[in-house]
């Protein structure tokens, strides 16, 4: 490939995307990225490096615009996790993305999906084999990757495994723990996307993609007990625990939720192993040669100790999730808005105060009524939604489009401003805004949440948890400050 062709990258907000960018600059190509909303990038280290278009997948008009001199186009859309019709969703999009790819004469697609065994599939494989054979059938020629359990930091696959090894010493677990998986590191995954750009113009097939080691699900939490330094365990299979029962159990022990979890547990009861090598013969393996299950599980936990996690799982959207941005008049929608406003000030210079704010969430919690934080997050889980445990990605920064526990990133504006939606079930949308300003070289706290109801469940939900909100955020807004007073300079 030349090394000025034009990349199209879809995703990049999401976990591979955000990785997949980098390796194509450093290569010395050109990246476009296209995403819903450009906002989403605009924090990301490389972002000033790249070209960004916004367009949905579902739009041909759009998408068509997107791909207008782009060489080789990078397909990483996925909707997992999804409800209903996730994989008409799927279709469409595929379908819309690989005619505008091939009207635009791109070069060359390049999708990244998961194996295609010759077995009864789970409809999270099923949905991702029909958008390779969609892009092989109706985009210009298509290298579909075709990958199993991914292991890297900040991976859903790798969260999940990590979570459910150190938190139970003793399992009693479902069949599935005895499928047979291949898995693959993320940097073994990025060096076969890159690559797969340069493959011959008549080159237009799917190809398996693994690393040297072939474990069961129990072998995977064994090994990684070994290398993270802790006691063998103990794993009873038992016949029984159907995904339903299955994802509700990963999703009380793990970040990962139950709407997620799911399709990853559904997809567990496929033997997912590689067929063929016949990448072999058009890429060559990564320069140190593959990396195996060990190295792969010591390099992301490395990572992870040392908070240099790039990107996450929970980088991408949740389905089902409210995306609508804040609202700036009162009336909007033609509804109500509810507010709670607190002002704070600290005896610490705002630089202080924003070092708080920015670290807010995690281990460092929300400043108030603890056990009521994890009393929601428990009652979000119940319900179906993100609960706590997603954490954060940095421990000190935050950008644009991340996840702090329940809440994710709207707007960031560094010492002034940090605004958060909510991602947790509820009868409405809400938001919590931290804004710091100077009062003479003091730092002031301007704290506000705002509820937007939806019907009378919303206003029903605002008024009953009224007494508690006051009493949170109003803690919530002193012990923010005070925490400032206690930061040494």
């Amino acid at each position: 490939m030349n090394h000025r062709d034009l990349c199209l990258v879809t995703g990049a907000s999401g976990y591979i995307g955000g990785r997949l960018v980098p390796e194509l600059l450093d290569a010395g190509h050109r990246v476009r990225c296209m995403a819903r909303s450009a906002r989403r990038l605009r924090d990301h280290p490389w972002a000033g490096r790249v070209e960004i278009v916004e367009a949905d997948a579902t739009d041909p008009e759009a998408t068509r615009r997107a791909l207008d001199g782009v060489d080789v186009a990078y397909y990483l859309i996925h909707a997992i996790g999804g409800a209903g019709g996730f994989a008409e969703n799927d279709r469409r999009a595929a379908r819309t993305f690989a005619d505008a790819a091939r009207d635009a004469k791109v070069r060359r697609l390049v999708y990244l999906g998961g194996m295609d065994p010759d077995e009864e599939l789970s409809p999270h494989l099923r949905s991702r084999a029909e958008v390779g054979r969609i892009m092989l059938d109706h985009g210009p020629p298509t290298v579909w990757l075709r990958a199993a359990v991914i292991i890297g930091s900040g991976s859903a696959s790798f969260e999940m495994l990590r979570y459910l090894t150190e938190r139970l010493p003793i399992m009693v677990t479902p069949r599935w723990v005895h499928t047979r998986i291949q898995p693959i590191a993320i940097r073994d995954v990025l060096h076969y996307l890159v690559a797969s750009a340069d493959l011959p113009a008549d080159v237009n097939r799917g190809f398996d993609i693994g690393g040297p080691d072939v474990l069961t699900y129990a072998d995977m939490m064994r090994r990684y007990a070994a290398v993270a330094g802790l006691k063998r365990r103990l794993i009873v299979p038992v016949p029984v625990l159907s995904p339903a029962l299955s994802s509700l159990w990963v999703g009380g022990i793990t970040p990962v939720p139950g709407g997620l979890a799911r399709p990853l547990v559904e997809s567990l009861r496929n033997e997912v192993v590689c067929t063929e090598n016949d990448i072999a013969r058009y890429v060559p393996p990564p320069p140190d040669g593959p990396i195996g299950f060990d190295r792969s599980v010591a390099l992301a936990l490395r990572r992870v100790q040392q908070a240099d996690v790039t990107t996450r799982w929970s980088s991408a959207g949740v389905p089902g999730a409210p995306s609508d941005p804040l609202p700036t008049d009162p009336d909007w929608a033609g509804g109500t808005l509810y507010t709670d406003d607190r002002t704070c000030r600290a005896d610490a210079p705002p630089e202080r105060l924003w070092e708080v704010i920015e670290g807010i969430g995690g281990k460092h919690g929300w400043y108030s009524f603890p056990i009521a934080w994890r009393a929601r997050g428990v009652l979000d889980r119940l319900v179906g939604g993100v609960g706590l445990r997603r954490g954060r990605r940095d421990p000190r920064r935050l950008r644009i489009g991340e996840t702090v526990d329940f809440w994710r990133v709207e707007e960031i504006e560094t010492n002034t401003l940090l605004r958060l939606r909510a991602e947790m079930r509820l009868p409405g949308l809400a938001w919590l805004e931290l804004r710091v300003s100077d009062e003479n070289g003091r730092a002031v706290l301007n704290q506000r949440a705002l509820f937007h109801p939806r019907g009378l469940a919303g206003h029903a939900y605002w008024w009953t948890f009224r007494p508690f909100h006051n009493r949170i955020f109003n803690r919530m807004c002193h012990n923010i400050t005070h925490a400032a007073e206690q930061t040494p300079p």
